[in-house]
């Protein structure tokens, strides 16, 4: 199971998961401004002249100093992303047409407005349907098949990192939930 850190700007925005290894570049360079987190991730390196071997401690969370770089590449709107595994995360994997809940291998993605009539691949379009409602719906406007039992919207940054994190550890989980819009199906 592999864990991931949580790299932050320096004002606290999230910015990627990075492997623990890779932590080490930014705590050997000096540019861990500061951190979070009970966990340590302990990495030893070679051994001095005076016999003490080098150890770099890494914790969950790091922002990262002289960040103006992560900020020009921060984007308002966060990819929907193309495996679908976001977008069922967000609607907790219930239809949006009958309500019920489904394991993945039973979902699609619906766009509200279809693709056949020039609907898009964003959040604000897309919605978790099971495959019978999908295939029922087609390419008929929501107003022809069923009203939306639930609205979508576009996940803010924090519930983004939410979503798209692996074996998140409660230390990242509660820094990003504290974050989160009273909307947010995480809340």
């Amino acid at each position: 199971m592999t864990t991931n850190i949580l790299v932050l700007d320096i004002a606290g925005n999230p910015f990627d998961w990075i492997a623990p290894q890779d932590a080490i570049h930014y705590y050997a360079i000096g540019k861990v401004a500061w951190e979070l987190g009970e966990r340590d991730f302990v990495f030893r390196g070679g051994y001095a002249n005076t016999g003490i071997q080098s150890r770099i401690i890494v914790k969950p969370i790091i922002a990262i100093a002289g960040s103006e770089i992560m900020a020009r590449k921060l984007r308002a709107v966060l990819p929907l992303g193309d495996n679908n595994d976001l977008l069922f995360k967000r609607d907790q994997h219930i239809c949006a047409y009958c309500g019920k809940k489904f394991a993945r291998h039973h979902l699609s993605r619906d766009h509200i407005l279809p693709r056949t009539r020039g609907g898009r691949d964003t959040w604000m379009n897309c919605v978790t349907a099971c495959k019978q409602c999908n295939q029922e719906k087609g390419s008929r406007l929501v107003h022809d098949f069923r009203p939306l039992i639930y609205a979508p919207y576009a996940p803010c940054r924090y519930e983004h990192f939410i979503l798209s994190g692996r074996n998140v550890l409660a230390d990242q989980h509660d820094y990003l939930a504290a974050k989160l819009p009273r909307h947010s199906r995480l809340s």
